[in-house]
């Protein structure tokens, strides 16, 4: 019996933009044992659902065989691949180039779980014990870059990391950089400058009242908003930094695969009815 499909499944359409990428081997391979697209459901569902990977339902290949699989594919940087490319491709679509002039920098916090605790820290401001998630966006929200740090790791001492990584992953293209007031100051401003990056710290307006979007920046807490929709990422259940990140790499890969779609059954609409 054909088991009946879950919301987080990839359809046809995605599944034939990924595929090439996270076939890591020939089909025929004989140690393989499932099919491919139902592993990647299977990984789909967990991030989406948050559960745990001995929670894999059992119309799903073994959790066992998932994880491992995930863990090639992030070692590859198969999701990295896969993302930058489908952020490529809506640029485009939004006639804009294919790589961005500006970034905007911020982090979120994750509180910390039994299985993160041992590399857990506190942030005093917050009053959080958990893992930072600096990252960097461009101006349409789309994640450039991301790493996992302790919650104890002050902000402006990741500038330089995430700027060498903003300009590796888009070919030293981006000029501006946008931050908020904790990263501040002479040494965050060099940081950024070393890889070719210039720092514009973007402030509170002194007579805002109530709740005020701050200009440019509001775009990566929005990005921050989309990820919350993958209940795996709320909070920190990963015992390895790399497999957190990696994970965060996935929602976006699933949240622009979706966009690309809409895009082009926008188009096949359009061209069917001129």
């Amino acid at each position: 019996m054909e088991r009946r499909p879950y919301p987080s499944d990839v359809s046809d359409e995605e599944w034939a933009f990924v595929a090439p990428s996270v076939t890591l081997m020939t089909e025929e391979a004989p140690q393989r044992e499932h099919r491919l697209r139902d592993v990647f459901h299977g990984l789909r569902w967990i991030v989406r659902t948050g559960a745990q990977w001995r929670m894999m339902p059992h119309d799903l290949p073994p959790w066992s065989i998932g994880y491992q699989q995930t863990q090639r594919w992030l070692r590859a940087g198969v999701c990295e691949a896969i993302m930058h490319e489908l952020r490529a491709v809506l640029r485009l679509a939004a006639g804009r180039k294919k790589e961005p002039s500006a970034a905007m920098f911020d982090s979120r916090t994750l509180p910390s779980t039994p299985e993160s605790g041992h590399r857990a820290g506190s942030e005093g401001a917050k009053r959080r014990k958990g893992s930072n998630i600096p990252a960097a966006v461009d101006p349409l929200g789309n994640r450039l870059a991301l790493h996992v740090t302790p919650a104890s790791d002050q902000d402006r001492a990741q500038v330089g990391e995430r700027a060498e990584a903003v300009q590796h992953v888009t070919g030293g293209m981006v000029e501006l950089a946008c931050v908020d007031a904790g990263s501040t100051g002479t040494e965050p401003a060099q940081a950024a400058q070393a890889p070719g990056m210039r720092l514009e710290v973007v402030t509170w307006s002194e007579a805002k009242r109530g709740f005020v979007l701050l200009p440019t920046r509001w775009v990566v807490e929005r990005s921050f908003a989309w990820t919350t929709r993958f209940r795996r990422l709320v909070r920190d259940s990963e015992r390895w930094p790399e497999t957190l990140a990696g994970l965060h790499l996935l929602a976006f890969v699933v949240l622009l695969l979706h966009r690309c779609v809409l895009l082009l059954v926008h188009a096949s609409y359009v061209q069917n009815n001129l």
